[in-house]
């Protein structure tokens, strides 16, 4: 059901999301959580339990996927936290050997679908992902990787590199918004890295056919990462990171998926005046908990301060 009333017209409401405070920040727990809680993503397990999904990082910076279970009354007592990777760097020489961060969660079938990001460093360029698929048979099974191949690699649509999906199913059908690079340079800022479309039967095999998603604003920005997409009765919505100098969270809406219009004015949450989050949001994860809409999103440095939680206001 949509959180925001019929009778209203949207383009005229303005988000309001209040900030509950940093709920987890890695601090050398195990060898491969030594920094870094970025790209949550969250998991309802039952009541007000959740289990957020993030990427950690080792020695080496490789990324390691695991979690931390929280109550959403008192999010900041954290009830567990995995004792092992949910994913860890993949063999070596395959596509995610070099780390694995989270994208998104797909419950379909009893099943839970794992999409994350693989890495490869590079030697021309400083890196060239792809995605990956995990496949847990129930609650409490183990994630198994489909594939030491990625389930959506560099092509002809997108050669250079592709990054974090966010999928949803409706009627069957699978639905993937993902980041693509559409050029490579000598500076980070001429990556161009926006916003590509995919579909699937089977959320394993894919079709790509270079569908621009979401486009940049203007001159300034370079990039675009982590898309999270709802969809409510009216439409569809989308909070992403974009960035030009630093990070931001940015909104767009949809009435069908596939053509977006940015609204990032309405998005109603930026950095705050001190403290982990005080130059930098960026990551959203939103969700919709008991009549409440929810927000998991990163601070400053790329999650190494970790993970927030925020609200929307009614």
């Amino acid at each position: 059901m949509s959180l925001v009333p019929a009778c209203e017209a949207f383009e005229e409401i303005i988000m309001r999301w209040t900030k509950l405070g940093q709920v987890f920040c890695a601090n050398g727990e195990y060898p491969w959580m030594l920094t870094h809680a970025a790209n949550p993503v969250a998991e309802w397990r039952s009541g007000d339990l959740f289990r957020v999904y993030f990427s950690s990082r080792d020695k080496d910076r490789r990324a390691h996927i695991c979690y931390v279970d929280i109550d959403l009354r008192k999010p900041q007592e954290i009830l567990a936290i995995s004792d092992q990777p949910v994913i860890a760097p993949g063999q070596l020489g395959t596509f995610d050997d070099s780390g694995t961060s989270m994208g998104c969660l797909v419950n379909q079938g009893g099943r839970r679908y794992l999409y994350y990001l693989g890495w490869n460093l590079g030697v021309t360029v400083p890196w060239r992902n792809s995605i990956g698929l995990a496949i847990s048979d129930g609650p409490d099974a183990p994630f198994e990787r489909v594939s030491l191949a990625p389930v959506l690699d560099r092509s002809r649509v997108d050669p250079f590199s592709i990054s974090y999906p966010w999928v949803l199913v409706e009627d069957g059908k699978w639905r993937m918004w993902y980041g693509s690079n559409l050029s490579w340079g000598a500076r980070q800022e001429e990556m161009n890295h926006l916003f590509k479309y995919a579909d699937s039967d089977d959320g394993i095999r894919w079709n790509a056919d270079g569908l621009i998603a979401l486009h940049f604003k203007d001159a300034t920005e370079y990039a675009m990462s982590k898309p999270t997409v709802v969809r409510d009765e009216d439409m569809y919505r989308m909070w992403y990171s974009f960035r030009g100098a630093a990070y931001r969270i940015g909104y767009a809406e949809s009435p069908d998926g596939n053509v977006w219009t940015r609204r990032d004015e309405a998005v109603g949450i930026a950095p705050s005046d001190c403290g982990w989050d005080v130059d930098t949001v960026c990551y959203p994860c939103v969700f919709d908990h008991d009549g409440q809409r929810y927000m998991l999103y990163n601070g400053s440095r790329y999650g190494d301060t970790g993970f927030g939680l925020a609200v929307l206001e009614r």
